[in-house]
């Protein structure tokens, strides 16, 4: 079953507004002091300049259009500055050009960041819709369209914020994660920065319907693809989503105790933006796995599957309490139910050769062994086997009873003593009052 939130979907909002061509800005993120992301070995300012100049090189082809840089060498400039430079030479548009990188190295996929205020937010929308199609069919996963606030309640991101505030629409394109295994093949050569540059233009060329007749395209008619937005308010799925998930329950299927295998059923919802991710945990939820993409999500649409079954592989030798996490478009999460697997896995151990008699002669006794450091005991690894462990419960139950029966008899016979005991004083007693009443004189 998909789960569909209200999607708005036609022509380009915005026009030129220097007569009949676009004029465009690329400022290519940080510089010079600012290096922008270094994880994984990567240089945040080098990439941006390179897919800067390979977008502005593409974009040169494409007639009534005049294309600027912010920066062409390595140099530090205030965002200010930027959206300044954009605003004086009356450009229609900035894209500022960047790559991404998490807090804890777990995130991957590309998205774009748009201003919170109409008509920018429209603009926006459209453009990063388009940009990711492009990313899309270059095999990226789509973290979505999305508008940030800062605690001033302004758009949180300086280059946006200051290009609109001289009227200027801006947009910031995070093209992939640096620091992401899934995603840094995207970005690891200059070929695939470049190649990131040239989809940039493309999508460009598409939003403003530009045609080239050295390159002999036409993308006058594209407008017609654009999702339909309203120039006066903003699109409802780039609002941020600042509450969890609604829905998160787990179900346990199958187990394969064999293989170390469990089948589950994850059933989520979230009503007011798609769900992106999900992890699941073995150990009650002190560590995680990677985040897995959640299946048929697709961030432009606002649709994504709300159940579906999938595999978890338990580490041998675990007795494992299964969870998962679940992740909305803006990566708030919520945690589902506790599953507790009653018996510890233990599978994959080959078959030792027998070993020769002055082999094990050399080996400490087997009750030694078991204090090993390194060694681990297992409990029983699947139902099939508790028929061993019933048998040392039932051998125990039977020892205790016996301390107990044991326990009984010596309180019987220190009670029969103690009663015997007090019998013999009376008797004594008695046979002293006895002859003491015969020779008293009356």
């Amino acid at each position: 079953m998909r789960t569909t939130l209200p999607v708005q979907a036609a022509p380009r909002v915005q026009q030129p507004s220097n007569g009949d061509h676009f004029v465009i800005v690329i400022d290519p993120g940080h510089g010079g002091e600012n290096e922008g992301t270094i994880e994984n070995g990567f240089l945040e300012k080098s990439m941006t300049m390179l897919t800067a100049q390979a977008m502005y090189e593409e974009l040169c082809h494409y007639d009534d259009l005049e294309v600027y840089l912010t920066r062409t060498t390595d140099v530090y400039l205030p965002l200010k500055e930027r959206a300044e430079y954009a605003a004086g030479v009356k450009a229609d548009f900035l894209f500022s050009i960047h790559y991404n990188a998490s807090v804890d190295h777990d995130l991957f996929g590309s998205e774009v960041w748009i201003s919170s205020f109409p008509p920018y937010n429209a603009y926006g929308y459209q453009f990063g819709y388009t940009q990711m199609l492009t990313m899309r069919q270059m095999g990226l996963y789509l973290r979505g369209i999305k508008t940030k606030l800062n605690d001033r309640g302004t758009d949180y991101y300086g280059i946006i914020r200051e290009s609109t505030e001289l009227g200027l629409p801006a947009v910031i394109i995070e093209h992939c994660h640096v620091d992401e295994e899934r995603d840094y093949p995207f970005c690891d050569s200059e070929e695939e920065l470049v190649a990131f540059g040239k989809a940039d233009a493309l999508s460009v060329a598409k939003y403003l319907g530009l045609s080239s007749q050295e390159l002999g395209v036409d993308y006058s008619s594209y407008a017609e693809e654009l999702p339909e937005v309203n120039k006066g308010a903003r699109v409802p799925s780039t609002i941020k989503d600042e509450t969890e998930p609604e829905v998160c329950e787990l179900e346990l299927l199958d187990t394969d105790y064999d293989n170390g295998i469990l089948k589950l059923k994850l059933s989520a919802a979230d009503y007011d933006s798609p769900l992106i991710y999900y992890q699941s945990s073995y150990d009650g939820g002190q560590t995680f796995g990677p985040l897995q993409p959640w299946p048929d999500c697709d961030v432009l649409e606002n649709t994504y599957t709300d159940t579906f079954t999938f595999f978890m592989e338990i580490p041998s030798g675990v007795q494992p309490m299964v969870m998962v996490r679940v992740y909305n478009l803006f990566d708030v999460f919520t945690d589902s139910n506790f599953i507790d697997i009653p018996y510890s896995f233990k599978y994959g151990e080959e078959l030792q050769p027998q070993k020769t008699v002055e082999e094990k002669a050399g080996e400490p006794a087997e009750e030694a062994k078991s204090n090993l450091p390194g060694t681990t005991t297992f409990m029983p690894q699947s139902p099939e086997q508790p028929v061993k462990e019933e048998g040392v419960r039932f051998s125990n139950f039977i020892k205790l009873c016996l301390i107990i029966a044991a326990i009984l008899l010596v309180t019987v016979m220190l009670s029969q003593m103690i009663y015997y005991n007090r019998r013999r004083r009376k008797r004594r007693q008695r046979r002293k009052a006895e002859g003491a009443s015969k020779n008293h004189p009356r």
